[in-house]
């Protein structure tokens, strides 16, 4: 085999003008001859010696597998400059600029010097490792797999991915159809974080353009009420991605399922008032979540509430296509999904809202558990009235499911009778409005937060001064009752047990 020295000699200057240079420096930087001071001018390199000391020879550096490379300590914790995004088709749909500088691995975008963005041809190679500070770079650099790149280029534009290997997985805290979630400790910040991993099937083309809608939309919102996406991690060895997360220690659900959390008036405002400020921010920027619920809205140990998991958001636009009525949690879905339609806004998540609120008062009881959407339609019927005729007559056209869920008697709204004894007054006022079955009438986030159960006393607390609550995940909870139910004789088992015992006798 000829010896890197004499590969090197032999390499003409013809052949050296076809070859890509970022692919010989990283590679083979040891086959640099002795002559190196001339081979280095006939390849055009200014700075070459951080060519040199890049290769994967120098001082035992090994080459990362996932081709992500390491990373410069001084890119850490930077946050990248706003960048406007290209228009992405209905599937994903936003022609909207977002933020793509959440992200904490950030690369500085490729201008030139009339600050013009200059179009690069992609290369997939992954020997390419990661971009040291303040050196330009390609919007989607290698270390990111193709089957990413290829339909989530804009997704993941100017971050550079980290490594699996950089966290250590402590705990699951959290299992979807999807994906899994796990508490981990970053090991280069030294932060507790959570990972979100989701699972692609075979991947999937269409599946990995509906992650690339939510992390779009991830990078986009910034506010002290909603998850921030801190990074993603990707491997080669698997078709999965690795979101990363805060660390949150409870969420609402779970610290309503557990005994001994009943919060006073003054907690619920409290929860209540960031729940509605998150949501204030992400309706300003076009996103309705889809899916608020109280497992969706994580705490911190320090009272803060985030709103988290926009698996189902998407960007609401005015006349713009159809979009999905599947969505949202069934005891938290609004009668106009329910009645099947898609022109739908934000009101959808005011209702949700609504919900959660009542339910806070309510013990923690959910107030519409329905079984089947069916059962879930007359449920909110029998609780906030029945449309009037003319209602059914402008939305027929609308509402796809208007034959099958009409009810047969006309039912009167109920909200205040029911909730009386439960609700103050100020609070009922609120439940009133964000239950109105006319999505027209629920108001805004700003109104709500704007009305008396907010302005008047008790005020909301200071989420600093909420209690410090012992760990209790929803997924927690459901580990414990699945546990209890192990040892819970099933009926079968207990009639079998009774023949048995009546033979003997």
């Amino acid at each position: 085999m000829v010896d890197s020295l004499t590969r090197a000699r032999v390499i003409s200057k013809k052949t050296i003008k076809r070859l890509d240079v970022r692919a010989i420096i990283p590679i083979h930087a040891c086959m640099i001859p002795l002559s190196r001071k001339r081979f280095l001018k006939l390849l055009g390199i200014k700075m070459a010696w951080v060519g040199v000391m890049g290769c994967i020879c120098s001082k035992g550096g090994q080459q990362p597998k996932n081709g992500g490379g390491g990373k410069s300590k001084d890119n850490k914790g930077k946050i990248c400059s706003k960048r406007s995004a290209s228009k992405r088709d209905e599937e994903i749909d936003t022609d909207e600029d977002y933020d793509g500088g959440l992200g904490i691995f950030p690369l500085t975008p490729n201008d030139d010097q009339d600050g013009k963005k200059k179009k690069k041809k992609s290369r997939s190679n992954h020997h390419f490792s990661s971009v040291a500070l303040g050196e330009k770079a390609a919007p989607v650099v290698a270390g990111w797999p193709s089957w990413l790149t290829a339909v989530a280029g804009e997704a993941i534009n100017g971050w550079i991915p980290r490594r699996l290997d950089s966290f250590e997985k402590l705990e699951k805290i959290g299992q979807g159809t999807y994906s899994s979630v796990y508490k981990a400790h970053d090991l280069e910040s030294r932060k507790i974080v959570a990972l979100k991993k989701v699972r692609f099937a075979n991947m999937d083309p269409e599946s990995v353009k509906f992650m690339a809608r939510e992390i779009i939309i991830l990078r986009r919102l910034d506010h002290p009420n909603v998850m921030k996406l801190e990074g993603i991690i990707t491997t080669t060895t698997s078709g999965s991605l690795y979101l990363v997360f805060e660390y949150m220690d409870h969420d609402l659900s779970g610290l309503l399922s557990s005994s001994g959390s009943k919060f006073t008036e003054s907690q619920i405002k409290c929860y209540m008032k960031q729940l509605l400020s998150g949501l204030a921010h992400c309706h300003s920027r076009g996103i309705m979540h889809r899916d608020i619920k109280g497992a969706n809205l994580l705490i911190d140990s320090k009272g803060n509430l985030k709103i988290a998991d926009f698996g189902l958001a998407t960007f609401h636009k005015p006349y713009r296509r159809q979009l999905t009525s599947r969505v949202v949690s069934l005891w938290y879905r609004p009668p106009e999904l329910l009645l099947g339609s898609t022109d739908y806004g934000v009101e959808v998540d005011l209702w949700s809202s609504g919900c959660i609120l009542a339910e806070l008062f309510n013990g923690g009881k959910p107030i519409l558990p329905g079984r089947t959407e069916v059962e879930q339609i007359h449920k909110i019927f029998k609780l906030c009235g029945s449309p009037s005729e003319e209602y059914w007559k402008s939305k027929t056209s609308k509402l796809s499911h208007t034959a099958i869920f009409k009810p047969r008697q006309r039912y009167e709204r109920r909200v205040g009778e029911k909730f009386k004894d439960t609700l103050p007054s100020s609070a009922l006022g609120l439940v009133e409005v964000l239950l109105s079955v006319d999505p027209e009438n629920r108001g805004s986030t700003a109104s709500a937060l704007a009305s008396e159960f907010f302005t008047t006393e008790p005020l909301p607390c200071e989420p600093s001064s909420l209690p410090n609550y012992p760990p209790t995940k929803e997924f927690d909870v459901k580990l414990r009752e699945d546990e209890n139910k192990r040892f819970l004789p099933s009926p079968s088992s207990c009639m079998s047990l009774f023949a048995h015992v009546l033979i003997l006798l």
